[in-house]
């Protein structure tokens, strides 16, 4: 396990739901084969996650419904969750977010230099749709392959939201989702109640300090306070 250890800890970071890890008795060549492979039939992973060695989830296109509950207020927010493959998934991004209207706030999301499991939400209010898309499309590398970085764009005024998060998987709340559905659809992204998803199974992050460097300069062009 020590080589397993050294690699997570210098470019990986391991996510174990529960039970023994599936990388725990690999060999270096082993390891080395599964974290290469970014392919699973038509479904094409970006960098920034794999899998469990032993498949628990095997990542493919789609989506499902499902429901936040806000312990607060007590108030349930429909959410759809969806998975896109690399080709396409950075501009169903950009057009799952123009529902939002206009002006959104953005919320960048780490977990760079943070305890595993923990993040960092970083808050902008009111920026112009076309200007935040111009910022992103900068950091395009970043946002699709950095296992530290999400973003979160919504409009409180609705209220909407859509999440591309450290994932990559696409999250959309709102009372409304029909905009969103139809934009899947329009991918060909399917609606799969069964489906899982990565997050739902043991699986690793991959990140870099150059990746940790880009992320800074796009809290300094966003005009987040560093």
């Amino acid at each position: 396990m020590g080589f397993i250890k050294r690699i997570i800890k210098s470019t990986f970071r391991e996510q174990v739901p529960r039970g023994r890890s599936s990388f725990e008795n690999l060999t270096e060549d082993q390891l080395e084969t599964h974290l290469n492979i970014a392919r699973y039939g038509s479904f094409l992973l970006t960098d920034a996650v794999r899998p469990s060695y032993d498949l628990q989830v095997v990542p493919s296109t789609g989506y499902r419904h499902d429901k936040f509950r806000d312990e607060q207020s007590g108030v349930e927010i429909p959410v759809i969750m969806a998975a896109a493959s690399r080709e396409f998934i950075f501009d169903l991004f950009f057009d799952l977010i123009d529902p939002l209207g206009p002006e959104v706030d953005v919320v960048l999301e780490t977990s760079h230099e943070q305890p595993s499991g923990n993040h960092e939400d970083l808050y902008r209010e009111n920026i112009d749709l076309p200007v935040l898309k111009s910022v992103l499309c900068e950091y395009e590398d970043l946002l699709l392959n950095d296992g530290c970085t999400g973003i979160a764009v919504l409009n409180p005024r609705i209220p909407m939201e859509v999440q591309f998060d450290e994932h990559k998987l696409l999250i959309m709340y709102g009372q409304t989702l029909k905009p969103f559905e139809q934009i899947l659809s329009d991918y060909g992204v399917d609606c799969r109640e069964e489906m899982r998803f990565i997050t739902e199974a043991e699986h690793v992050h991959s990140s870099s300090e150059e990746y940790y460097q880009q992320f800074r300069e796009l809290q300094y062009r966003l005009g987040i306070d560093i």
